[in-house]
């Protein structure tokens, strides 16, 4: 029998999969439609941009540590639930500031900011929720299956947000979004699940058990390199991601639509690698993986600052984007199930918290760089400062034992760090 459908047999998998696949199509129309009402309603330079898209990531730097502790000392599903809801109820505030003629880059930023308070919640939850639902040899297959979706979901979200956008705004656009949150929040609750709530016994001084949580990844011999190069990898994403739409719309010049066709492409790659990333993982372990793709995503992003305007750029843009997000697929699924497969269960709200929030924290500094960097050294100097981000991402793991790791080698030397 197959990983995907002995994932199917088991209880609460399959809503668990349609709702993190539901959300995910609404996803991207949001992150395309503030992007766009920042740059053509509200005006926002390239620094503005970047400030926007740190306040996304700014409670993952503030509050990150502190709620993979909360997570750990609750059940998980209640969470999940409610911070879906949450999220599609304030997503609805942003049309009526539109339509009221009340939105501002401070009241965006303001929005993000509880959006990203929200998500912060629902990822320290979502991670460590799966391994309640997936035994331990099926989490690199629930891994995969959960990236192709969402790389499906992500190939049509941008053609959907740039349609969207085109026929009825940005503002409308974004309620997409909020319905998908909405459904995904029910399908969750509908999950029955036993989850074992936590002993009060249990309970110690957050302090300590934030430590605890801190200790585990960085003295782990495999984690913490793996953590490190993660976080440097996000510093240079998110000057990349900041600066990349600017780029086109500003730069290049190319239409709203166009450039969405270019992040479709990354999604469909994503789709790509997606569907090869269990056979990767066990013929060449999580480690040669995620150094492999460590090392052709900053070589597929040379793409971009070579690019000139005219339609050779939609079609470089397109390959550089599709290319980076085969190799992250492919490697991504690996990752998380060598990090839950090693972590024990009163550990991964923690471990998932650590590095999550630390990795998404780091965008808002990358982010503001970004901007920062394209206002005034320019578009392409900036794209070169984040590549090289990514191929220093990639040595740090070449490097590192990480490189040997895989996913069966769950034993006590390498789980002790």
């Amino acid at each position: 029998m197959t990983g995907d459908a002995r994932l199917l047999k088991l209880p609460g998998y399959g809503r668990f999969w349609s709702a993190t696949t539901i959300s995910a199509f609404g996803t991207p129309v949001t992150a395309f439609a503030l992007q766009i009402l920042a740059l053509n309603t509200l005006h926002a330079s390239a620094t503005q941009l970047g400030l926007l898209n740190a306040a996304r990531w700014a409670p993952y730097l503030l509050l990150g540590l502190v709620v993979g502790v909360l997570v750990d000392r609750y059940r998980r599903k209640p969470v999940l639930v409610a911070t879906d809801l949450g999220r599609a109820a304030l997503l609805c505030v942003l049309p009526v500031l539109a339509f009221a003629d009340r939105l501002t880059m401070s009241a965006l930023a303001l929005v993000v900011f509880v959006f990203g308070v929200l998500s912060l919640l629902f990822d320290a939850a979502d991670q460590s929720f799966l391994p309640r639902l997936v035994p331990e040899r099926l989490l690199t297959a629930a891994n995969a299956r959960l990236e192709q979706s969402d790389a499906a979901a992500q190939t049509a979200g941008p053609l959907l947000a740039g349609g969207l956008i085109k026929v009825v705004g940005a503002p409308v656009a974004i309620l997409v979004d909020a319905v998908s949150y909405l459904v995904s929040g029910l399908l969750l609750a509908s999950i029955r699940v036993t989850e074992p709530a936590p002993r009060p016994v249990e309970r110690r001084p957050v302090w300590r058990e934030l430590r605890e949580g801190l200790a585990y990844v960085y003295r782990h011999r495999m984690l913490a390199p793996a953590a490190v190069s993660s976080h440097l990898w996000f510093l240079a994403n998110g000057m990349l991601g900041t600066v990349y739409l600017a780029y086109g719309l500003r730069e290049l010049r190319i239409e709203e639509f166009w450039m969405a066709v270019t992040l479709g492409c990354a999604s469909a790659g994503a789709v790509l690698g997606g569907g090869f990333a269990t056979w990767a993982g066990r013929r060449f372990g999580a480690g040669w993986v995620s150094v492999a793709a460590d090392i052709v995503m900053p070589v597929a992003w040379l793409l971009v600052p070579l690019a000139r305007s005219g339609p050779s750029a939609v079609v470089l843009l397109a390959v550089a984007q599709f290319v980076s997000w085969v190799a992250l697929a492919a490697a991504s699924p690996s990752e998380m199930a060598y990090r839950q497969s090693v972590t024990p269960d009163r550990l991964q709200g923690r471990m998932n918290a650590t590095i999550r929030s630390l990795n998404r924290g780091i965008i808002v500094v990358g982010a503001p760089l970004g901007g920062l960097l394209a206002d005034t050294a320019g578009f392409r100097p900036a794209l070169w400062t984040g590549i090289a981000g990514l191929a220093g991402a990639a040595l740090i793991k070449l490097c590192s034992p990480y490189r040997h790791a895989r996913v069966q080698d769950n034993e006590p030397s390498i789980a002790a760090g």
